[in-house]
Formats: C-alpha cells, structure tokens, sequence
C-alpha cells in the first residue's frame, strides 16, 4: 500500500507543476501578461489560432486530475494510520524461559542473635501521673 501511495504522490507532484506552468503560459484577457513573457507566440504556433481553448481544456483536465489524486491520497492516508497497528513495525517480545520452582536455591533468612537494640525507658507507677 505505501508503494502505491509513493507512486500517487509523485504523479501529484507531477501533475501540480504542470498545472503552475499551464496557468502560466495563458494570456490574460486585457494584457499579454506572463504568457506573452513565456513566448505566447510560440503557443499560437504550435496550437494554432484556438490556443486559449486547448490551454483552457488542459487546465480544466490537470485541475480534475489534481483534485481527485489529491483526495485519493487523502483517503488513503486515512487507510493506513486506522489499519496499523501498535505493534506493526516493532520487533516482537520474546521472554525469557521461566525457572522451575525446584532449581531455584533459597537462602535461609539469619536469625538475630541479639534482642532488639531498641529499649524503651522503664517507668515506675509513680511517676505516672493521673490527671
């Protein structure tokens, strides 16, 4: 799928420099503009006195094509982030094998020898007092 989406983005980029030089050849209706400076003569030769209507046409067809790769593209962009997966692209996780229970050698835990450190003061009921 991304093969066809490399492809569809390069015939988009393609088509959208066609179309830029296309809008660009044309002669605007009050002044010769940026056709007149690409060599508008050149076009009526090659295309005949109806120059404006074959630039017209192929714009019209480029813009088509441009729009439609474009929402083509869109969509399939759309495909492709909802149809991964999380784990798609990552190495898989392989856990190491668990030890019986048998093999595993327990330590016995060391008795204190000694009371614990801690003393507490002793007090005589006298010194208790009753409120």
């Amino acid at each position: 799928m991304s093969i066809l989406i490399g492809i569809f983005t390069f015939v988009l980029i393609l088509v959208s420099v066609f179309l830029v030089l296309l809008v660009l050849a044309q002669k605007a209706k009050t002044d010769g503009g940026m056709g007149a400076t690409l060599g508008g003569g050149a076009t009526e030769a090659a295309f005949g006195a109806d120059t404006g209507n074959v630039l017209t046409k192929a714009t019209q067809y480029a813009a088509v094509v441009f729009f439609v790769l474009t929402f083509g593209l869109y969509l399939a962009h759309i495909y492709v982030s909802k149809h991964t997966t999380a784990t798609e692209g990552q190495l898989p996780v392989i856990e190491a094998p668990a030890t019986p229970a048998t093999a595993v050698e327990t330590s016995p835990v060391p008795e204190s020898t000694e009371a614990s450190s801690v003393t507490l003061p002793e007090t005589t009921p006298a010194e208790q007092t009753n409120p």
